[in-house]
């Protein structure tokens, strides 16, 4: 971004002693170099939401294989309880039951919110929210290398005296800032 100010200034500096274009072109780089500014702050909030959803999401996951595996755990205990040959004993039996009643819990907690079936739908959903913000940290992200790419071309025209690269300039960076408006209000 600090090159593309850095062409900005320079570009106002040269248009500030020469013709009305060449002001306008300023006018044209300093509201290009202001849509990037924003660009850049939208694509930086969706990249810092979207880190913040993957890691919620790797918890979920990681929390859903604890349960899972304390439950393969458990499932283990009833097998080696049930093989003993005084499985019929009533404190045997007693732990048979525990055990059970426990890999239910681990499976599905409704009352707790914390079983594996809670535990995949909470992390499937923030997967959801995840990859929102990954697309729309990639649709800031393109603008703003549309953004930045106006800008040098603005820049260029004022140099080469070539109008139609400002009006490419102009066009390009009307264009990206409608995409990223359309990015920030979640309409693309």
């Amino acid at each position: 971004m600090s090159e593309s100010m850095e062409q900005a200034h320079e570009t106002m500096h040269h248009s500030e002693h020469g013709d009305p274009w060449a002001r306008g072109v300023a006018v044209l780089v300093s509201c290009l170099a202001a849509a990037l500014a924003l660009a850049e702050i939208g694509a930086k909030s969706s990249q810092n939401a979207y880190l913040t959803d993957h890691i919620a999401v790797s918890n979920d996951w990681a929390f859903y294989q604890a349960k899972n595996l304390r439950q393969v755990v458990r499932g283990t205990e009833v097998a080696v309880l049930e093989s003993l040959p005084n499985a019929a004993d009533t404190a045997i039996q007693a732990r048979i039951k525990e055990a059970r009643e426990y890999q239910a819990r681990m499976r599905d907690d409704p009352k707790g919110g914390e079983g594996m079936k809670q535990l995949a739908e909470q992390a499937k959903q923030k997967e959801h929210t995840r990859d929102h913000a990954f697309h729309r940290y990639h649709g800031f992200e393109y603008t703003t290398g549309a953004l930045e790419i106006a800008i040098v071309l603005a820049s260029v025209s004022v140099v080469t005296r070539m109008r139609p690269l400002s009006i490419a300039a102009g066009l390009i960076g009307a264009v990206s800032s409608v995409a990223g408006l359309a990015v920030a209000l979640d309409w693309l």
